[in-house]
């Protein structure tokens, strides 16, 4: 398990929901902003109508031309008790005509109401000016994107506290778990040796066959865990193997295993296929796939096993007779088991689909229930010799 991964996944979710829950007081906050944004250019507006109003005050009508105020900001016009436009200066169609302020399609409108016939014969002075709320919207992205920010900080602090005893933990288990696999493969290997020199030198003897046969299935299951702690770490070197070959040896070595449930393993392989891979990881392929095979078929069955070229690709095929698949799509789940009496850790599967997909391997199955299972491997051409 990596701690800083698993720190730094729940700091996002937990940020995540942080600004989620925050969204709803942030929506108030935004609508509460944008209506002082509005009435701060309400104000504004009269500010300047009274700014226009002055100015036609102090306008002397003996003289023969007055400057009418102009801003850069918003537009104004005068107009009289019609609404019809004395002198304006606004280039939107204004669709309502009342006295105050209001907004419209982005727009905010001051009408002011004049002494009739007092300046220039208009009765209302509009004023005008487009009404954005970009500042707003800054500010409320500036405040959330602080929160997270804050909030995603401050979680990656107290879940790397609060999870340090679980790190020690995972530590002493991790220094445990290896310790006992190392333990575990010192007394396997010599099983095994002494049993085959027992067996050189004295008639084949059924019950030690039957102690051989467990501990290779013992020694399958020893290399999948040993695979899933190191995977991680290793750098898998990959070289030419003679798949042919190596696949015969591998059936060789389960042929111990199969008899135990007096299972026939029927082969058809096609010499001289080669193809680059790591040897390691193509032993957990095919040793999984026949310690299933043996595993879930009926006693006193077979199990065939075909290799051969099709075209450009390389098809791989294992086939049993026996208990079928219930869930084909959760089979690759790490510790999932469809039947837990017959043992496993539920991991084999799950190591496969993480090899095969990084090598480009597609994978078909084929299941029925009581009737038995297929797995085909369809090994793409790029990594088959083809010389």
């Amino acid at each position: 398990m990596k701690d800083s991964r698993y720190a730094l996944k729940y700091s996002l979710i937990y940020s995540g929901l942080i600004a989620v829950i925050l969204l709803a007081p942030l929506f108030f906050y935004t609508v509460y902003m944008k209506n002082i944004h509005a009435i701060q250019n309400e104000l504004l507006l009269k500010e300047k109508s009274l700014l226009i109003v002055k100015s036609m005050e102090e306008f002397n009508q003996n003289e023969n031309y007055y400057e009418y105020p102009r801003f850069r900001s918003f537009q104004s016009g005068l107009y009289d008790r019609n609404f019809n436009p004395i002198f304006t200066l606004i280039e939107t169609k204004i669709k309502y005509f009342k006295e105050g302020y209001y907004l419209d399609d982005g727009n905010a409108y001051l009408v002011v109401a004049l002494p009739h016939k007092r300046y220039f014969a208009s009765s209302y002075l509009i004023l005008t000016n487009k009404l954005s709320f970009a500042v707003v919207y800054e500010k409320v992205m500036v405040i959330l994107f602080s929160i997270v920010i804050l909030v995603f900080i401050l979680s990656l602090f107290f879940l790397d506290r609060f999870a340090k005893p679980f790190k020690q933990i995972n530590r002493k288990l991790d220094t445990f778990i290896k310790d006992s696999m190392h333990e575990i493969n010192t007394p396997l290997s010599i099983i095994n040796v002494n049993i085959d020199l027992y067996n050189r030198k004295n008639p084949t003897n059924k019950y030690l066959q039957r102690i051989k046969a467990a501990s290779k299935v013992l020694s399958n299951i020893y290399n999948d865990m040993d695979y899933l702690i190191k995977n991680e770490r290793l750098d898998f070197e990959k070289e030419w193997i003679d798949l042919s070959t190596y696949l015969l040896e591998r059936i060789e070595y389960f042929t111990e295993v199969a008899l135990m449930k007096n299972i026939h393993i029927y082969h058809e392989i096609e010499e001289g296929i080669k193809i680059y891979a790591n040897q390691k990881q193509l032993q957990r392929v095919i040793d999984n796939n026949i310690s299933n095979a043996i595993k879930y078929s009926y006693d006193n069955n077979k199990i065939e096993i075909f290799l051969q070229m099709r075209e450009d690709v390389c098809e791989l095929r294992f086939k049993d007779y026996g208990v079928g698949i219930e869930d084909v799509e959760k089979i690759f789940d790490r510790y999932y088991r469809e039947d837990t009496q017959k043992g496993g850790f539920g991991i084999g599967l799950n190591i496969v689909a993480t090899i095969i997909k990084k090598e480009g391997i597609k994978l078909e199955i084929d299941s029925e229930l009581k009737k038995g299972t297929t797995f085909i491997y369809v090994i793409p051409s790029e990594i088959i010799d083809h010389s």
